[in-house]
């Protein structure tokens, strides 16, 4: 099953799908010798979005849940790519102790469920441990299906973390720390923890990473002698901006206007009718403020209104992010579907269309009502099939967002080591 594009401009997109897959072993080689240079994260989740006349990451996720909607058919892989990432962090490793985020979702659950699964066939006791305050003693939760998980209260000693009769080599988070790195993960020089804490929402900013991943599609285009805007979205940083000063409306507008105009500019070459939009985010993916989409002055102008009520509810200052918005004309029946790419170290290991049939093609579908459909991407991204027309070819299309994914997982690698806060200042 491919979803189908509801758009004749599947031109652009079919030609780069068969640029990708007539280049495979040359993309195949690139990354080989990206990765000996560069360390990817543990594990990510990429949002692609396709245009039909581009195809583009619209965001990377470092600590990724969700891994409950993989396939069954999809373990293998998953397990595989755990081990090869444990090996090469601590190959003595016995014991993983998993830090999920403080959620009591069912779905959310489930989602820690399926990753211990996973690394308990890689080899691994793991044991899931709790930031909750709530958390005072083992506390098994049911979930859906018959299935359970316990979650158990951090034990904290002077160089170590981790529970009762239970000393992990590998501490693995699964909660984006947004609110910023308690102090009980600080200081543990003796046990592997990853995500790294910079990596973590309180500290990361998505200018580094689309600057990053700027950076990596040039190097691609280059390499496969393609426009870099195709795989591309072009972004904008607004630096800090006072909602409760009007003033600083302004100095928003020409922001989003100098980049309405350069994608105006690229619709003009690729001859492309669709009205451009800007998608005005926090740039530390604060959740008050959502994302806001603007096409012309009263877009902007309903954004900062919406913006002005922020600052009444004490979130008077926030750092915005501008990103070319990229439509989805993709489709499972009736309703907008997007792909997400699922990876583990260096490896796609799965994946699932994001669907919502309440949203549209411009509008951000990570929202309440979404489901989710892994149909299409029950055959290995990392076996297309050369000569297969365009479009046509599950694994090829499989492929050619794992290649997207993995282009943002090597922005991400860039971007962790450039934001080290033992290495210079990235900006």
């Amino acid at each position: 099953m491919v979803p189908h594009l509801v758009t004749a401009l599947t031109g652009p997109i079919n030609e780069l799908e068969q640029r990708i897959l007539e280049s495979t072993p040359v993309i195949e080689r690139w990354f080989r010798l990206e990765w000996m240079e560069h360390t990817p994260p543990f594990y990510s989740s990429v949002d692609v979005r396709n245009a039909g006349f581009k195809l583009a990451p619209v965001d990377t996720n470092l600590f990724p849940s969700g891994w409950n909607h993989l396939t069954p058919e999809m373990m293998p892989l998953a397990v595989q790519a755990a081990m090869a990432a444990i090996e090469k962090i601590c190959p003595e490793a016995k014991n993983l102790l998993l830090v999920p985020e403080n959620s009591t979702d069912v779905f959310y659950l489930s989602n820690l469920r399926q990753l211990q699964r996973i690394f308990y066939q890689a080899g691994l006791n793991v044991r899931l441990g709790s930031l909750s305050n709530h958390i005072k003693a083992a506390t098994l939760i049911d979930l859906p299906g018959g299935d359970s998980i316990t979650l158990e209260p951090l034990i904290r000693s002077k160089r170590r973390l981790g529970l009762e009769h239970f000393d992990p080599c590998t501490i693995l988070l699964n909660n984006d720390l947004a609110a910023g790195a308690p102090g009980i993960l600080e200081e543990l020089h003796e046990q592997y923890l990853l995500p790294p804490l910079h990596a973590g929402w309180g500290i990361r900013r998505k200018r580094h990473h689309f600057k990053a991943y700027e950076e990596v599609a040039k190097r691609f285009g280059k390499l496969l002698g393609m426009d870099p805007w195709l795989i591309t979205p072009l972004f904008s940083s607004c630096g800090e901006v006072d909602f409760s000063n009007d003033e600083a409306c302004e100095g928003l507008r020409g922001h989003v206007d100098a980049l309405l105009g350069k994608i105006r500019r690229k619709y003009k070459e690729y001859g492309i009718h669709e009205k451009p939009f800007v998608v005005i985010k926090a740039d530390n993916s604060h959740p008050v403020l959502g994302q806001l989409t603007v096409r012309d002055a009263k877009d902007l102008d309903d954004a900062w209104f919406k913006a002005r009520a922020l600052a009444v509810s004490g979130h008077a200052v926030g750092e915005l992010i501008l990103q070319e918005g990229v439509l989805t004309h993709e489709r499972i029946n009736a309703a907008v579907a997007e792909p997400v790419v699922y990876m583990m170290d260096r490896y796609v290991v799965g994946g699932f269309y994001r669907v919502h049939a309440d949203r549209g093609i411009d509008e951000s579908l990570s929202a309440p009502g979404a489901s989710f459909v892994p149909l299409a991407f029950e055959h290995s991204a990392q076996l297309p099939q050369p000569g297969v027309k365009p479009g046509a070819s599950v694994p090829n299309r499989f492929y050619m967002y794992g290649v997207i994914g993995r282009l943002a997982m090597l922005a991400a690698a860039y971007e962790l080591e450039a934001t080290d806060p033992n290495a210079e200042v990235y900006e």
